[in-house]
């Protein structure tokens, strides 16, 4: 079967790009420039699992997105991770060659970075897709 992550990748970034609202708020990378201004959000790992049922070829995919603030205090990642949820969290997305079954942020944490000054927060998201045939 095909991998879903590279598509899936670029459906996702092309929406969180496309969205003035968050482009105003905060920077958004593939690859994250240095220095980059604070906030920004950044593409980060992802694990892709079989998911097969009797009659479809399915993925299950983690992907994260990481929050990055210089804020002190979390009301500015809180801010970042709200606004993601409205444009990923059980919204509709195309990606090509693929159906989307389900797709919802499945866990967040928010930390203080080793450095002191930087407030970091992983963001976990889960998507089903099936093969189109």
């Amino acid at each position: 079967m095909a991998a879903a992550a590279w598509p899936l990748q670029q459906a996702v970034y092309q929406r969180l790009i496309a969205d003035p609202d968050l482009t105003a708020m905060c920077g958004v990378y593939d690859e994250v420039p240095e220095p980059a201004p604070y906030p920004h959000v950044s593409v980060g790992e992802v694990v892709e699992e079989p998911d097969d049922t009797h009659d479809n070829q399915g993925l299950s995919v983690a992907f994260v997105l990481h929050i990055w603030s210089k804020y002190r205090g979390f009301g500015e990642v809180g801010r970042v991770l709200a606004h993601l949820d409205r444009l990923l969290d059980r919204q509709p997305l195309a990606v090509p060659g693929f159906e989307v079954v389900a797709f919802f942020r499945e866990h967040h944490r928010v930390v203080r970075d080793p450095d002191p000054t930087i407030r970091h927060c992983p963001v976990r998201y889960r998507v089903w897709l099936n093969k189109e045939t």
